[in-house]
Order: C-alpha cells, then sequence, then structure tokens
C-alpha cells in the first residue's frame, strides 16, 4: 500500500486541524502524507497543560506574532515557521504500540534519511543533547561528537473501532510526523524556543548549536545552496514519500 500525497483542509486559524483529516484517512484503511509549512508559531504537547502559566503565556506569544498550538503527540517543544518543513504520515497498523513503536520511528528516519542522501546530507538517528523536543529518533547530521539535529520526529496512535470477532490484532490509526530543518535561522528559533519555556517556568533551555539546517550543512560540507532549496528538499521528501510503503508488522 504505496503512500498517497493529500492536502487536507485545515483551519487557517491551526494549522494542526489537517492531523485529524490524516487519522481519518488512515482510519479508513488509505496510506496519506502531508507535506506543509507552518507560519511563525511554536507547537507543544498537551502535556503542557500541566503548567499553570501556560493559557497567559500563549496569550502573550499570540500577542507578539506567534501563536502556540498544541498537537495530539507527546515529546516537546518545536519551533514552527518558514524555512521548517513538516512531513505527516498516516496509516492504519495491525498491532501494538508496544512492539511497532520503534518501527515507525525507523520507518519515518529512514524516508527522511534516503531524501537527504539525495541532497548529499548523510543523517543517523540519534538523541541530540540540548536539542528542542529531543529524542531518541532525531535525524542527525555531523560526526558522533558534534551531532547536531536536523530532524525531529513524533507518533501519536489511535484505536480504530472494529466489529467484534473481525481481527486477532487491534487496528489503529497511526500518524507519525517529523519536523525538518531547511534554512531556518537556528538563533532565532532557538530564541523563540527559549523566552516560551522560561515564561512557563519549565527550567527547558535550548541550545543554538545543537540543530543545523538543510542550508547549513551544505554550506558546512563545501556545497552552496539555492533560491530553490525548499523547493528541491520539498520534491526529495515527496518522491521518497511515494516509493515508500507503511512499515510492515513483524512476524511473531
Amino acid at each position: 500500500m504505496p503512500f498517497e500525497i493529500v492536502k487536507p483542509a485545515a483551519d487557517a486559524g491551526n494549522p494542526l486541524d489537517a492531523e485529524e483529516a490524516l487519522l481519518a484517512h488512515a482510519a479508513a484503511g488509505r496510506a496519506v502524507a502531508h507535506l506543509w509549512e507552518a507560519p511563525v508559531s511554536l507547537v507543544v504537547p498537551r502535556s503542557y497543560r500541566r503548567y499553570a502559566t501556560l493559557d497567559a503565556a500563549r496569550d502573550a506569544f499570540a500577542q507578539r506574532g506567534c501563536p502556540v498550538w498544541l498537537r495530539l503527540s507527546g515529546g516537546g517543544l518545536v519551533p514552527q515557521g518558514p524555512g521548517i518543513l513538516n512531513l505527516s504520515l498516516a496509516y492504519p497498523l495491525a498491532g501494538t504500540i508496544g512492539t511497532m513503536a520503534d518501527a515507525v520511528y525507523l520507518h519515518l528516519c529512514a524516508i527522511l534519511a534516503g531524501a537527504l542522501h539525495g541532497l548529499g546530507i548523510e543523517t543517523n538517528w540519534r538523541e541530540v543533547e540540548g536539542s528542542f523536543c529531543d529524542g531518541r529518533f532525531n535525524l542527525a547530521w555531523g560526526p558522533a561528537g558534534d551531532a547536531r539535529k536536523i530532524a525531529g520526529t513524533a507518533q501519536y496512535w489511535r484505536r480504530v473501532p472494529q466489529a467484534a470477532g473481525t481481527r486477532d490484532e487491534p487496528l489503529y490509526a497511526v500518524l507519525a510526523h517529523a519536523v525538518l530543518l531547511v534554512d531556518a535561522d537556528p538563533l532565532e528559533i532557538n530564541r523563540r524556543a527559549n523566552d516560551f519555556e522560561s515564561l512557563i517556568g519549565s527550567g527547558r533551555h535550548y541550545e543554538a548549536d545543537k540543530v543545523v539546517s538543510v542550508a547549513d550543512a551544505l554550506g558546512r560540507q563545501g556545497t552552496s545552496d539555492d533560491a530553490d532549496l525548499r523547493a528541491r528538499v520539498a520534491r526529495a521528501l515527496e518522491a521518497a514519500v511515494v516509493a515508500a510503503s507503511p512499515p510492515p508488522v513483524p512476524s511473531t
């Protein structure tokens, strides 16, 4: 079942509304992908509701022209804006989170790494301490001693109701999401992220030298980018997606 590129309708006020449309496609048995870019904003998981100052901080940032959205998946704060490309995959999966979560992440990382390889950038998945929304399945560029996060990943699972006796394993609609830094300014996005974390009193702080954009990586390798970089990256990602299928469920 290959992926189909879709452009779900979403409320212009909240670009994450498209997540529900993608999950609906997956629940209906389709494997779909959505490539998108958001306006200047921040995205945080719903777990941030534990901070008593969250609503006031969101209001303050909205007045600065930087809305803060709540997403379905877990993890941490993620900056959004021009120069940051998002890839959302949604597909049905028969299995359990415990057996398939790593496979979902590795499948997404392989798609991203394949697209970047075609652009001359070699990456691997790993933790990058000090980067925003750090996790085991970041995609990183650079040597182990100076690895920098170039993409972050997250996932969300939703149970799909099934008629009694129709299948042995539960069926889920899976949303796998990646944020790729194309030519965003690491200083600006980290400053914005740190300002918000400080405002809510989370104690988190991110370091700009722990992330890298596609444009920066190419420059550091001696390969100049061009004005068409965002479009080239989008085409590479789209080609990698349509050549892929959802991850297989391992045999037991």
